[in-house]
């Protein structure tokens, strides 16, 4: 992952997203590998030490990162967790062995917790921290498996505590962003199935034929949500779940469903593609 984003970084194509107001380009000043299923070296297994992707890369365990961090800037205003992983994810909850759940788990949802844990101390009174969930977390979605809706319902239930003990301790606040089916390349990754479509692509088709808005989701609309929660505009809103899905949550029901059939078609919100 780390080779692919510095990679992508170097392509003309991100100049584009990488572009301020004033013209000029968002530059980064560091870049620190991070591996968020260790928290200290003494965890990380000898296959993984001995692993060819990590050689070169130098300390990567959350701790670790922590204390470069550190040293580098003296504090931290904002703390964006936008990881997880579910080494089963296209088994069925059914077929998942525990191995994979808990490994779901663990990079999915307790990496917030220990994120937050060892960064906390060094940020700032008004310091925001957000994260990315999913509906999955409390609808089922058929498909999204091994695990992962139950580590994004975990990640959810997370936020409000650490919301509460960390507010009281750091006044920083903690919220997740459950976004919409966007096709990153993540969320590409969980494969076909019948048909030759992926999971994200039915799941985007899925939500502009039933979402209360039927334009398309950009990675744009949550960026700026984010943005907006991690300023003052947002000093009094911590713990909360915010949806980013065009209002797909808030649907009980189908319209797409053949319940519906001979029913006159809802028109489509203006502006959206037929």
């Amino acid at each position: 992952v780390l080779k692919l984003f510095e990679g992508t970084l170097k392509k003309a194509s991100t100049n584009e997203a990488r572009k301020l107001d004033d013209g000029s380009l968002m530059e980064i000043a560091k870049i620190y590998p991070l591996d968020a299923m260790f928290d200290a070296p003494e965890d990380v297994p000898e296959d993984v030490k001995n692993n060819k992707r990590y050689a070169g890369v130098g300390q990567y365990t959350i701790g670790e990162v922590v204390e470069q961090v550190k040293a580098d800037y003296g504090k931290v205003d904002i703390l964006v967790h936008s990881l997880a992983n579910g080494p089963e994810v296209t088994k069925p909850l059914l077929e998942t062995s525990r191995a994979g759940y808990l490994a779901a788990s663990s990079a999915s949802a307790y990496s917030l917790v220990s994120m937050v844990s060892r960064f906390a101390p060094m940020m700032p009174p008004g310091g925001s921290v957000l994260s990315l969930s999913y509906i999955a977390s409390e609808r089922v979605i058929p498909g999204y498996g091994g695990g992962m809706s139950s580590a994004k319902a975990q990640l959810e239930s997370d936020t409000r505590t650490l919301a509460w003990e960390a507010g009281r301790k750091y006044g920083i606040r903690v919220n997740t962003i459950s976004a919409g089916p966007l096709k990153s390349r993540a969320a590409s990754a969980i494969g076909a199935g019948p048909g030759g479509k992926t999971f994200i692509e039915r799941a985007i088709d899925y939500s502009t034929n039933n979402a209360p808005l039927t334009l398309p989701l950009y990675a744009e609309n949550v960026g700026t949500t984010a943005l907006c929660l991690s300023t003052d505009l947002m000093a009094g809103v911590t713990g909360m779940t915010m949806y980013v899905d065009m209002g797909l949550h808030a649907m009980g029901t189908a319209i797409d469903s053949p319940a519906y059939e001979g029913l006159e078609k809802p028109p489509m919100t203006p502006g959206s593609a037929n």
